[in-house]
């Protein structure tokens, strides 16, 4: 009997999941994927988006073609619950059951964490599509009556890499836009220092980032919390205010309503409680991986800091996720372990014209080795690698590095 394999989610954990497990058995599962949305997005570049740098054409690509050639069924709906007790998944147009199931249904932002916060509120964001294109909206207008800039995160965020990467591409399309000495640029952020990251710092990472602030002229505001946003004016927690022209504020995430409703198999932020193979804490056939997984926070700030779950330790998630599956498929014991904290950290940040090379061997404290590359073959790498990753992607070549 065919083993039937729900993956929820279609973008970095679902492809790569759904794509390495069909390799995995070479075919012999039936394997459907479920996704809200029909085309797959490639996050990191949404900081280039907003100053026209990227249309939506340029990092999105239709899913079904994709999962088409290596016969994978594609279900364009929204999950609106699923219960693992049945082990059904139900959509806005049926009932899908399974023997498997895989969660890669991403993230929410958060925009109740501070009043003032969301698409009627008055501050951009860049953490989905339509969230960077009416940034981008808000970016031509601003051009056309600049004045003061702040850019940041609130209390709880995890995805600082987002919120420096815009900081510096910013600065560096000031300085084009010829308004660089008249635009006051602050920099808000709950980290304890510069270069946290929410990832507890790397070598000589509060030093360099002290340097290029002091390069660009940016004001840097940290370890402190948001209160509220106004018109033209951020309120900090301890009472301080920032007047703006122009502000982009990366909220924290949360999981999905209909995964927290779920038999118990989540936190209070909808994230699935998981073991290092990514099965869940309470069902053996249910995994998640990416955002949708919970990952516990291991130190205590004054002001809460959250860990940034990209897509490099995404699909390494989903790669540990599909080898468990097709093992227990197979009977086979399970062999594949990667708690998250142990997956290397691999990151670059973008910054216009220049960025930071970033590598470490462990995602979370303590480690052993950490390094800094700074200087423009950053932004050449950033680049080459979005060109690579969704030809990859399309493609469905999930087995390349």
């Amino acid at each position: 009997m065919v083993s039937k394999v729900l993956v929820l989610g279609g973008n970095f954990g679902g492809l790569t999941a759904s794509l390495a497990l069909h390799h995995e058995l070479k075919g012999d599962a039936d394997i459907k994927v479920i996704s809200a949305s029909d085309h797959f997005l490639f996050n990191p570049s949404l900081i280039w988006l907003p100053f026209g740098k990227r249309k939506a054409s340029d990092i999105t690509f239709p899913l079904a073609p994709t999962f088409d050639r290596h016969g994978i069924d594609f279900i364009h709906e929204e999950v609106v619950s699923m219960d693992c007790l049945k082990k059904e998944v139900r959509t806005s147009n049926g009932n899908y059951s399974y023997d498997y199931l895989v969660i890669a249904t991403g993230y929410r932002n958060n925009f109740n964490v501070i009043e003032g916060l969301g698409p009627d509120g008055f501050a951009y964001t860049i953490t989905t599509l339509k969230d960077a294109m009416q940034a981008g909206e808000g970016w031509r207008k601003f051009l056309n009556d600049p004045g003061n800039i702040v850019i940041g995160a609130t209390q709880g965020a995890g995805c600082f890499g987002a919120a420096y990467e815009y900081l510096f591409n910013t600065a560096h399309q000031l300085r084009k836009a010829g308004l660089k000495k008249q635009v006051k640029l602050t920099f808000v952020s709950p980290e304890p220092f510069l270069g946290h990251f929410g990832i507890g710092g790397l070598p000589h990472g509060e030093s360099l980032l002290k340097m290029f602030f002091k390069k660009e002229g940016i004001e840097a505001v940290v370890d402190t919390g948001m209160e509220r946003v106004e018109k033209n004016m951020l309120t900090l927690s301890d009472g301080r205010k920032i007047d703006f022209k122009y502000a982009m504020i990366i909220p924290p995430f949360v999981g999905q309503d209909f995964v927290k409703r779920t038999n118990e198999i989540a936190d209070e932020k909808g994230y699935v409680i998981v073991r290092d193979t990514y099965q869940s804490q309470k069902y053996d056939d249910v995994y998640c991986v990416g955002v949708a997984a919970q990952v516990p926070v291991p130190w205590h700030t004054s002001n809460p800091v959250g860990i940034p779950k990209t897509g490099f330790p995404t699909e390494k998630m989903a790669h540990v996720a599909a080898k468990n599956i097709a093992s227990s498929i197979k009977g086979e014991s399970l062999t594949s372990h990667e708690a998250f904290g142990d997956i290397p950290a691999v990151c670059v940040m973008d910054a216009g014209n220049n960025g930071v090379i970033m590598f470490a061997d462990k995602m979370l404290p303590p480690r052993k080795h950490g390094i800094l590359i700074p200087g423009p073959q950053a932004h050449s790498m950033k680049l080459a690698f979005e060109k690579y990753f969704m030809w990859k992607a399309k493609h469905g070549y999930v087995s390349l590095p």
